[in-house]
């Protein structure tokens, strides 16, 4: 089941659990813990009080009560006193310990806040990375939607430097005026899409970077990656008329992975793929083919001509589309990275269908 990140507040979220933080004793505390509370109504606090005492980076769950979540999972996170006492640690803890007890009690919807970034002091982005480690790790062995959800903008941050390359590629390569047609003839001449492949050279992504990249002096008579001609799709198919779900299921065949290897690694859920295997004509939104493009590590010809399959193009003109070409630029292929930073500039997310 995928994965999303979401603004809205968290006693709205209809999920089978939502996360609470709270404090280690049986009390309403500020911030999210006396919004859930009041949500809840005052039967939730005496639920509380039954389990008593709650270690940092444990979990505990009562009845939603009066909330549209079934049950409340409460956690205690770390208050960051530098990073030297293990708070790293005990915050991932925190994650594992709620989809643990979530999976317990068989839900298959959680929403979380972004544990400890508020009076606890945890530095968002660290905070960020270790919850979307943490979700990452258990969607690869386990079917469940989980969805991070933020306040407002100021409670998610990027990495500085993640956050200052992708916005130096944005500010390089978009172009500010939208073209008359976003989709384009599937075999129509890709257009240049780096004007300054120098812009990012000392980006080596933190969680996966495919190879740290070579000296810029190395580098200066080095092609761009797409302009030294790689084999098609079309090449590598021999099947230059075949529409999106026949070419995306005979490259999944090639790759020897399988089915659930793929959709999993494009946030899509089971039912989702099944769709699109099932039904030769199924023509997936934008979002949804180039997740699965990124998901099979294609290259940027190889996604262009992928998702042309569908009646899509990728172009200067949305920042949606240089984000993404930013990544794939990068060999990035990690989709919780790449919506945090879709999140970051308010784009739509790839996947969570």
């Amino acid at each position: 089941m995928p994965f999303e990140i979401v603004r809205n507040d968290i006693t709205q979220m209809r999920m089978d659990a939502i996360v609470n933080t709270v404090n280690p004793r049986p009390v309403i505390g500020s911030g999210v813990d006396a919004w859930i509370h009041r949500a809840a109504g005052s039967e939730l606090l005496t639920a509380r009080e039954k389990i008593g005492r709650i270690g940092v980076g444990e979990a505990a769950i009562t009845p939603g009560f009066d909330l549209n979540a079934k049950y409340v999972i409460h956690t205690v996170g770390p208050v960051w006193r530098g990073g030297l006492l293990g708070e790293r640690k005990l915050l991932r803890s925190c994650y594992e310990s709620s989809l643990a007890l979530a999976l317990k009690n068989g839900c298959e919807s959680i929403a979380f806040p972004l544990i400890s970034t508020g009076n606890y002091g945890f530095p968002k982005d660290e905070a960020l990375r270790i919850a979307l480690d943490a979700i990452r790790g258990f969607l690869k062995d386990h079917e469940m939607m989980v969805s991070l959800v933020v306040f407002d903008r100021e409670s998610f941050q990027l990495s500085r430097q993640r956050y200052r390359e992708v916005a130096s590629f944005i500010d390089d390569n978009y172009i500010q005026e939208k073209t008359a047609q976003q989709i384009s003839p599937r075999h129509a001449r890709p257009e240049r899409v780096l004007r300054d492949r120098d812009a990012l050279d000392d980006f080596c992504a933190p969680m996966e970077c495919a190879e740290p990249a070579p000296p810029r002096a190395a580098r200066k008579n080095i092609p761009l990656p797409y302009g030294k001609p790689k084999p098609r799709l079309a090449d590598l198919l021999a099947e230059t008329d075949a529409g999106f779900s026949e070419t995306l299921l005979k490259l999944i065949d090639k790759t020897g992975k399988k089915d659930s290897e793929i959709y999993t690694k494009a946030n899509l859920s089971r039912q989702h793929f099944s769709k699109i295997r099932n039904n030769p004509d199924y023509k997936p939104t934008k979002p949804t083919a180039i997740a699965l493009a990124l998901a099979l590590e294609l290259n940027l010809e190889q996604t262009r001509d992928l998702i042309g399959r569908a009646g899509y193009a990728l172009t200067n003109s949305s920042k949606f589309d240089v984000i993404i070409m930013y990544f794939i630029r990068e060999k990035n292929y990690n989709l919780f990275d790449i919506n945090a930073a879709l999140f970051e500039f308010d784009q739509s997310l790839l996947g969570a269908q």
